[in-house]
C-alpha cells in the first residue's frame, strides 16, 4: 500500500499510553511528524524520546484536553514546529460504566467522562479547526464505541458521550466538505487500553454481552488465565474472541493511510467470533 502518512503532522491525544501511544509510534515509523498530548509528563515524555531514539520525528505538549487554551496550545506548538497540522486524533477518553443505581459512585466519573469524552473531542477540534480550513485539507479521527450505538444497561452516560462523539463528527463532516476529512472509529471492547481502570461496576459490562454474557464470563476466565483456545486466539481464524490495541491501531492507521481524495469516513474495529453483541 503507498505511504501517505509520510510527511504528515498529526496531533495525538492520549499519547502517552496505551492505544494513543501505539498509533503514536507507528505513524512516526511511517514517517509522520508526532505531536503528542497528555496529562501525564513522564509517560509522554518516554513516548517522544523513544520515538526520536529510532530517528524519527515528535514533539509533546502536556495537556488537559477539557481545558481549550491547553489544546490550543497544543496545536500552536504542531503549527510552530511543522508549519501545519495534517490529522487530528482525538483519542483520550474514560469509560465508567454503571448502572443509575450507583450514582451515589459513580457521579464523579460521569461528571468527568463527559467533560473528556465530549468536551475533550470539541476542544481538540476547535484547536485544529482553523489551521486545517486554511490549509484546505485535514483530517480529524474521533475515538467513539460501540457502547455509542444504543442505549444499553450499564452504560447509559458512557453510551452517550460515544454517541454524541458520532453525532458531533457527522456535523463536522457535513461542514467542512471538501476540506476536512473526519472518521469516526468504534471500537469494540479491547483489553490493554487501560479503558477498564475507570468501570465503576464491573457488573455493567454485561450490558453489552447480552444473551452471551455467560459465555463472556467463560471465555474471559480462559483470556487471562491463559487457556484460551488456540484457535480463538488465532488472528486468521472466525473464531477470534479479541482484537489487541495493535490491531485497532492498524486499522486507525489505514484510515489516516488514505489519498486526500479518499475518506474512510465511519469504521468499526470488532474480532469476528468475539462475545459483545451490540
Amino acid at each position: 500500500m503507498s505511504n501517505y502518512i509520510d510527511g504528515k503532522v498529526i496531533v495525538i491525544t492520549g499519547a502517552g499510553s496505551g492505544f494513543g501511544k501505539i498509533v503514536a509510534e507507528k505513524t512516526a515509523e511511517l514517517g509522520a511528524k508526532v505531536v503528542g498530548a497528555d496529562i501525564n509528563e513522564a509517560n509522554l515524555q518516554a513516548v517522544v524520546e523513544g520515538i526520536r531514539a529510532k530517528g524519527q520525528t515528535a514533539e509533546y505538549q502536556v495537556a488537559d484536553v477539557t481545558s481549550k487554551e491547553q489544546m490550543d496550545a497544543v496545536a500552536a506548538l504542531a503549527v510552530e514546529k511543522f508549519g501545519r497540522i495534517d490529522v487530528m486524533l482525538n483519542n483520550a477518553g474514560i469509560m465508567p460504566l454503571a448502572y443509575f443505581a450507583d450514582h451515589q459512585a459513580a457521579w464523579k466519573s460521569w461528571d468527568k467522562s463527559v467533560d473528556i469524552n465530549i468536551k475533550g473531542v470539541v476542544n481538540g477540534i476547535t484547536a485544529v479547526y482553523d489551521q486545517m480550513i486554511a490549509q484546505g485539507e485535514g483530517q480529524v479521527v474521533n475515538i467513539s464505541s460501540i457502547y455509542g450505538n444504543y442505549g444499553i444497561p450499564g452504560s447509559g452516560v458512557y453510551s452517550a458521550t460515544k454517541a454524541a462523539v458520532k453525532v458531533i463528527s457527522d456535523s463536522l463532516r457535513a461542514e467542512t466538505k471538501g476540506k476536512i476529512k473526519v472518521t469516526t472509529v468504534k471500537p469494540t471492547g479491547i483489553p490493554g487500553t487501560n479503558l477498564a481502570s475507570a468501570i465503576v461496576n464491573d457488573e455493567a459490562v454485561a450490558g453489552l454481552t447480552a444473551h452471551r454474557t455467560a459465555e463472556f464470563a467463560e471465555n474471559a476466565e480462559k483470556y487471562y488465565g491463559d487457556q484460551m483456545p488456540a484457535e480463538q486466539l488465532d488472528r486468521n481464524s472466525v473464531k477470534y474472541w479479541t482484537v489487541t490495541p495493535e490491531e485497532l491501531a492498524e486499522n486507525v492507521v489505514y484510515a489516516i493511510n488514505q489519498p486526500w481524495g479518499v475518506s474512510i469516513s465511519d469504521i468499526t474495529v470488532r474480532a469476528s467470533g468475539e462475545d459483545y453483541v451490540y
